[in-house]
């Protein structure tokens, strides 16, 4: 018995198309998923071509997650498609640098809107699914600043910190309907939001000197945990936020 199989799943992955959401959901499609790409651009067809070659199923939907009014017609059309959702990955996210005292309204709102209302209005709709087939499971995308205050990032910030909140608030309600609610926290990864950290040869030094393992994360550095939470081998985790992170947390 393989726990770690996920033949005959279906995944919905925001921000599923680029970065560490493209990982997340070739990782998933490698364990045998098939996958709803949910972009807001439509830059997804590299990763579509690459799980259509595993043998997989996947489905591109175009959709700005920062307007809840499209958060159903996403769910509705990814049921449409497969009839069902089993793994959710809410990873869709921004980041604003500002220093606090000249953070601007619309930063904040923009960032708020998209890492943490569209997160919990999308878990609620697609967790509805899941409350009525007994099953799920639900990962969010937290950030080591769900533990730390960063710097020039406080809308981002308060963002993270609220997922991780979020992620224990669902996991509460819904583990005893099957569905297991968890959240991963990146370390430093290699991403489009952390161009300009890399770019900066002190902050970037700053940063390595920290990380245990000596490097910057990868997207594939997330599939082995993604694929290990949306999987039976986590059916006893509940409300958990899993670092990866090199060692970060540990110094």
């Amino acid at each position: 018995m393989n726990l770690f199989d996920l033949t005959g799943k279906v995944a919905l992955v925001t921000g599923g198309a680029v970065g560490l959401g493209a990982g997340i959901s070739l990782g998933l499609a490698k364990a045998g998923a098939d996958v709803v790409i949910v972009t807001s651009n439509d830059r997804s067809r590299e990763v579509e071509q690459q799980i259509q070659a595993m043998g997989r199923k996947a489905h591109t939907i175009i959709a700005d997650l920062m307007d809840e009014s499209v958060l159903k017609s996403v769910v509705d059309k990814a049921l449409s498609v497969f009839g069902k959702i089993d793994i959710l990955v809410n990873n869709a996210g921004i980041i604003r640098r500002t220093p606090a005292a000249d953070h601007a309204a619309q930063d904040w709102h923009d960032v708020l809107n998209l890492n943490l209302n569209s997160v919990f209005f999308l878990s609620q709709l697609v967790g509805r699914e899941m409350i009525k087939q007994g099953s799920g499971k639900i990962i969010n995308i937290a950030s080591m600043l769900s533990f730390q205050g960063g710097i020039n990032v406080p809308g981002y910030t308060a963002s993270k910190h609220a997922i991780a909140g979020v992620t224990k608030a669902l996991a509460n309600e819904w583990a005893g309907k099957g569905i297991q609610v968890n959240a991963i926290a990146p370390g430093y990864m290699a991403t489009d939001n952390t161009a300009a950290l890399r770019a900066d040869e002190e902050r970037s030094s700053q940063i390595l000197v920290r990380i245990p393992a000596g490097r910057w994360g990868t997207s594939e550095d997330m599939q082995g945990p993604i694929i290990f939470l949306a999987s039976r081998a986590s059916d006893y985790m509940s409300g958990h936020v899993l670092c990866v992170d090199g060692g970060w947390m540990a110094r």
